[in-house]
């Protein structure tokens, strides 16, 4: 945990209650209705909790596909190079 200055935590705690404040005024200037419906909303999304962690992938895999234009080129063959016999 990190260990923070008296004067640190005291101005944390004033720009918490200030930003309360702000929100508070925000909500109050808003329309009733329009408070309901945002209100209605922000549960909603609470309801719905934190988004599923997405699945594990196979090791090596690279997360995002590559751009169009910038897929990786395919293997050379191994064939021997050509010789010119004199």
């Amino acid at each position: 945990m990190t260990n923070r200055s008296r004067f640190k935590r005291a101005k944390r705690a004033q720009e918490t209650q200030r930003a309360r404040e702000i929100q508070t005024e925000w909500y109050n200037k808003m329309p009733a209705e329009t408070a309901k419906e945002f209100t209605r909303q922000v549960e909603a999304a609470r309801a719905r909790g934190p988004a599923p962690r997405p699945p594990d992938m196979a090791p090596g895999t690279a997360p995002n596909p590559p751009r169009p234009g910038r897929e990786p080129k395919p293997p050379k063959d191994q064939r021997s190079p050509r010789r010119r016999t004199y």
